[in-house]
């Protein structure tokens, strides 16, 4: 079965789960796209998931990459909106954590079609997270 999708008139099998994907709709992606597309937005998303499981306070994600704390709180209410990153009060402070699942939805949306039902091919790519992600693993592949 072939499915036409009217807005590009790409003709895809029917199987595949491109913008019905299980995790994530092709818009939500988009969104997760548009907030890491700018690079200050980009390098704090990744300073939040390098403090994981803790977090990191919006002072000190602004501090390490060296830009003013009022911009720095638009970026992450940018990353926050985006799904990508929550917010805790603590005290006086904000305490930024990356959202994994959410990392999980985009890392499977991109590849949930990957290599055309022959698992031998993406391999290489699920060697690739398995350092990082490994219990006790030294190794920051990520």
């Amino acid at each position: 079965m072939i499915v036409e999708t009217p807005s590009q008139n790409l003709h895809l099998p029917a199987d595949l789960h491109i913008g019905k994907s299980r995790y994530m709709e092709n818009t939500d992606a988009i969104d997760v796209f548009t907030a890491l597309a700018q690079a200050t937005r980009l390098d704090a998303f990744r300073l939040i998931m390098a403090h994981e499981p803790h977090g990191l306070p919006a002072g000190e994600v602004a501090r390490r990459l060296e830009v003013p704390q009022n911009t720095m709180s638009n970026h992450l209410a940018v990353l926050t909106r985006a799904g990508l990153v929550t917010a805790e009060r603590h005290s006086r402070s904000i305490i930024y954590r990356a959202e994994l699942e959410r990392v999980r939805e985009v890392a499977s949306f991109l590849v949930s079609d990957c290599c055309g039902g022959r698992p031998e091919l993406c391999q290489p790519l699920v060697a690739e997270f398995t350092p990082c992600c490994t219990p006790g693993a030294t190794s920051n592949a990520c």
